[in-house]
């Protein structure tokens, strides 16, 4: 049986930081906007400079974990792949379509603005339709997830997303002409896969010819940087939208509802069709993480180019934004304390 990753003090109290860090970037975004739109204003085909930093200082330890040598052992999670790529393609989406006509379409309706329930519903399904790639590194390995499956299986998302993507959002959108970002795609991939795991791969063969405890002794100082870049960008990420939470929280808040349900069912779902079919918990736990989360540079591109910057679309994509990074964390969270219960059921 596994040992169950040891929880530093920082990593215990994280939901207090993750709250702090909410409160803390809605109050600058309020109080500096000329600093955050300056951040902002740094990027390239709607890919901000400054987070993709943030994100390469999160996801290189894992990175670095990995040993391109035994990428071949990913056939073994065979059925863990299966069951991400039934959650990303064949529910998620689909499921989105439902809560959003449910929740935004008929429940909230009549407390939204007149004639953006549409267009609210457009950027929910926009949001659902791309699975997420360089930010499931992070919960992966604050899981201590298998790191060959995580990166294959974004891998293979990524490949798939490139097909499926215009196709399954023109179906459920009506659309019958999708114009993907393929710069936002692509720039994304190349930032946020191509070039961390190519630094990673040449930093890790460097520090192994003196032996693995240099590896060992990097990853233990990469750590706590990993986790200040994590809560560093939750700042901005909640900056940038400081004065649209402050303007229209009201419906903020009713755009998360459909957002938070289908990020908890698809993330339980998956995790326990994993332990259904007996998946190792390290390979499942990642697994229910990349079913359930978002590639939100590309949803947010997607929707600006589609229906335009300030349409209800648009908002709807950014508030799945601000969500994923907290209720991602509540997810770790659940996995790592439901170990014991999920290992006694695969044993069983």
């Amino acid at each position: 049986m596994m040992v169950a990753p040891a929880i530093s003090t920082f990593e215990r109290y994280l939901t207090l930081w993750v709250a702090a860090c909410i409160v803390v970037g809605i109050g600058l975004g309020h109080l500096l906007p000329s600093v955050f739109a300056a951040i902002a204003a740094t990027e390239v085909a709607r890919v901000n400079l400054v987070v993709a930093a943030l994100i390469w200082l999160m996801i290189i330890p894992m990175l670095l974990k990995i040993d391109f040598g035994s990428l071949g052992s990913v056939r073994q999670h065979w059925k863990g792949v299966g069951v991400t790529l039934f959650i990303n393609w064949a529910v998620k989406p689909f499921s989105m379509a439902l809560l959003g006509a449910f929740f935004i379409g008929h429940l909230f309706a009549p407390y939204l603005p007149s004639g953006e329930g549409p267009s609210y519903i457009a950027g929910l399904i926009l949001l659902a339709a791309a699975p997420c790639t360089a930010m499931v590194f992070v919960w992966s390995n604050l899981l201590d997830g298998e790191p060959t499956y995580t990166l294959g299986q974004v891998a293979l998302n990524d490949i798939i997303m490139v097909f499926a993507f215009a196709p399954l959002v023109g179906l459920l959108l009506g659309v019958t002409s999708i114009a993907v970002p393929w710069d936002t795609l692509l720039i994304s991939v190349a930032l946020y896969i191509v070039a961390p795991v190519i630094i990673a791969q040449l930093l890790r063969r460097k520090l192994l010819t003196g032996g693995p405890d240099r590896l060992a002794r990097l990853l233990d100082v990469l750590g706590p940087v990993s986790l200040g870049s994590l809560l560093t960008t939750l700042v901005l990420l909640f900056g940038f939208q400081g004065e649209q939470i402050i303007q229209q929280p009201l419906v903020i808040a009713m755009l998360a509802v459909p957002i938070l349900v289908q990020v908890y069912f698809n993330a339980g779902l998956a995790y326990w069709l994993s332990r259904r079919f007996g998946v190792a918990w390290c390979v499942a736990g990642p697994a229910a993480l990349i079913g359930a989360s978002n590639f939100f540079e590309l949803s947010v591109a997607a929707a600006i180019s589609l229906f335009g910057l300030n349409s209800g679309a648009a908002l709807a994509t950014v508030v799945g934004v601000l969500v994923e990074v907290p209720v991602m964390l509540s997810i770790v969270s659940i996995v790592r304390r439901s170990k014991d219960w999920y290992e006694k059921g695969v044993a069983a």
